[in-house]
């Protein structure tokens, strides 16, 4: 399956999970409807060493996220010009640049609320729960976990989310931002596994990354998330 599902369902849950939102001023035409902005991250970028250095971070923030805020705004002003002009002629091209730029914009600000200087260990209460009811306990989600993130083809994302439709937690492997999703998913945890993300530090030993990214897990945000996103929800 291809689709926006995880980008849409994380801009669905508005505030709740922190994302950059809507600066549309009244009565600025198309150009300002919906737009998002880059926040500034929690904690210093130095803060994750000895998993992720300074200098990874500062390129991730500050240039990779920050380019895929300004293409998805793009993306939303070229959309909303089209409405206005009634020119629909380059829909197929904006409409991809909004999935991809959207779910970059979207799983990059989850990727870093995911993450704490004080992460790590393992999650309590309902999640830890849910873990059970999902992979059989905690152990065997964090072993899958690991496994579809190292594996993802090229770049993408390894992703734990809650799927309302059964009630379970899912991990998922997805590809660029958007693409192998499961309509309706709320991701809960995401660690990104584009070469960006690691090559500095760790150059080809994406699962070294992938090993040490569970020493920086912020599970009391997962959690908040995972208690939050079945509030909104009803499941069968």
């Amino acid at each position: 399956m291809k689709g926006f599902g995880v980008a849409t369902m994380a801009l669905g849950l508005g505030g709740l999970y922190g994302t950059a939102h809507a600066s549309g001023k009244k009565g600025a035409g198309p150009a300002a409807q919906g737009e998002c902005k880059l926040l500034p991250l929690s904690y210093p970028y130095d803060a994750l060493d000895p998993w992720i250095d300074r200098q990874t971070v500062t390129i991730h923030h500050d240039k990779h996220h920050a380019g895929y805020v300004k293409n998805f705004n793009t993306a939303l002003r070229k959309l909303s010009e089209a409405r206005a002009s009634d020119d629909f002629s380059l829909i197929k091209h904006w409409s991809r640049e909004l999935a991809f730029h959207g779910s970059g914009h979207v799983l990059h600000t989850l990727y870093w609320e995911n993450m704490s200087p004080k992460g790590g260990g393992k999650p309590t209460g309902e999640l830890m729960a849910a873990m059970g009811k999902s992979f059989g306990g905690f152990d065997q989600f964090k072993k899958q976990f690991a496994a579809a993130t190292k594996a993802v083809e090229g770049s993408g994302w390894g992703i734990m989310a809650f799927e309302p439709f059964r009630g379970y937690l899912t991990v998922l492997q997805v590809e660029k931002h958007q693409d192998l999703t499961i309509w309706g998913v709320y991701p809960l945890l995401v660690c990104d596994v584009w070469e960006h993300a690691y090559y500095l530090k760790y150059q080809n030993r994406r699962a070294e990354y992938v090993k040490n990214f569970f020493n920086l897990i912020n599970w009391p945000e997962v959690e908040k998330r995972y208690t939050m996103a079945k509030r909104l929800v009803k499941y069968r």
